[in-house]
């Protein structure tokens, strides 16, 4: 009799702790929810504030101001579609992004991947669609443009992989030379002779990326919805996403396992490449038809906030890039009825990777997890180069 009553003391207990256990997991899982929501929104917000102090400094309303942006970009149907076109060159940049920085890769010269990607697409372009089917030449220029922009990176891949070389710096020089090289092209074998302005040929508007039924957006929105989830099944789903991950979070370890970090920073630098090259060529085939001479829509700023905030996580920067097409296409409609200029996007976003920083800084202090792994954040302190 006594065993038995000691026998259900000890199961009695045992379900307490066990209950108490999994209570305070599941409290420990919601408080890391709101933390990490927290991160994603609250550098948003706070730049949001900021900005409408800005706004009332300057004689604005704000609150007219972001009902501008809103309504333009969201509930506007020609904004809306504008908003989804924009989305589609983002969503490819920041899945380039997010390959890289997952691999503690510092792609910082995407510009340069995507500008001399769009260059080499718009000049190829016109001659090519009026002699071959249509199908067969978007597919033939989207793949040039992925091999231009994989390729662009083969330098700052190689200096880091075999030297240990900062790939910040070296992507950023090999930015300036694709800029600068884009614009040679533009500016000489690709230069139109109809026009007087420095551009390329213009693929004619019918010629363009086919448009889903009933409306303006271009099915480059859908390849670019697909590389998403596409890269979140890789990054979460496969072994080379597994190594891509062990090396970004600790390189020594990814070497002791055997991996190939040589091997496994050069293929990702050039997927990330890849996805920029993929980016130019949805923007060309899809809205512009040509590229004029210093055309740069510098998307690479904006984007490295973006994925930031997403925490690396392809399928959460999706709300994350609409938002910030939503301010793009919205912003400049809102900046001209308050008769500011366009810049002032763009030190929203500023005011946002500020907030970034901040609350990285907090995380580390109460030894939450920030936005950067613990890669990325020795590769940044130490210059980007391997220990």
């Amino acid at each position: 009799m006594v065993a038995t009553v000691v026998t259900d003391v000890v199961s009695t207990s045992r379900a307490v702790v066990r209950g108490a256990s999994a209570a305070k997991a599941g409290t420990s899982a919601r408080w890391a929810w709101l933390w990490s929501l927290g991160q994603a929104i609250g550098p948003i917000l706070l730049a949001l504030l900021v900005s409408a102090a800005l706004l009332l400094a300057l004689g604005k309303n704000p609150l007219t101001f972001y009902r501008d942006i809103v309504s333009q970009g969201l509930f506007n149907k020609g904004g809306i579609q504008d908003t989804a076109i924009r989305m589609a060159p983002l969503l490819l940049m920041a899945s380039g992004l997010i390959v890289a920085f997952r691999a503690n890769i510092w792609n910082i010269g995407g510009d340069g991947q995507f500008l001399l990607a769009a260059a080499l697409v718009a000049g190829a372009g016109p001659p090519l669609i009026g002699a071959l089917p249509n199908a067969l030449a978007f597919v033939i220029l989207c793949v040039t443009a992925v091999v231009v922009g994989g390729g662009w990176t083969v330098v700052p891949a190689y200096l880091k992989a075999r030297y240990g070389l900062n790939e910040i710096i070296t992507s950023l020089m090999m930015t300036f030379v694709g800029v600068n090289f884009a614009n040679l092209l533009i500016k000489g074998p690709f230069r139109s002779t109809t026009t007087q302005v420095p551009q390329t040929d213009v693929i004619p508007f019918k010629e363009l990326l086919p448009r889903i039924p009933g409306t303006r957006i271009h099915v480059g929105l859908v390849l670019a919805l697909i590389a998403v989830f596409a890269v979140h099944y890789v990054m979460t789903r496969t072994a080379f996403g597994l190594k891509l991950r062990v090396l970004g979070a600790n390189p020594r370890a990814a070497a002791h396992a055997g991996l190939s970090i040589p091997r496994l920073t050069i293929v990702g630098f050039m997927l990330s490449g890849a996805f920029m090259g993929l980016a130019a060529a949805v923007e060309v085939l899809g809205v512009w038809g040509y590229v004029r001479a210093d055309w740069n829509p510098n998307f690479g700023l904006p984007l490295f906030a973006l994925v930031f905030l997403a925490r690396l996580n392809a399928l959460a920067v999706i709300p994350l890039v609409g938002f910030y097409a939503v301010i793009s296409m919205g912003g400049h409609f809102a900046a001209r009825q308050a008769a500011l200029p366009d810049d002032f996007m763009l030190m929203i976003v500023g005011l946002i990777l500020l907030f970034m920083t901040l609350t990285e800084y907090l995380a580390g202090r109460s030894e939450r997890g920030g936005y950067l792994s613990a890669g990325l954040k020795k590769a940044l302190g130490k210059g980007g180069g391997d220990e």
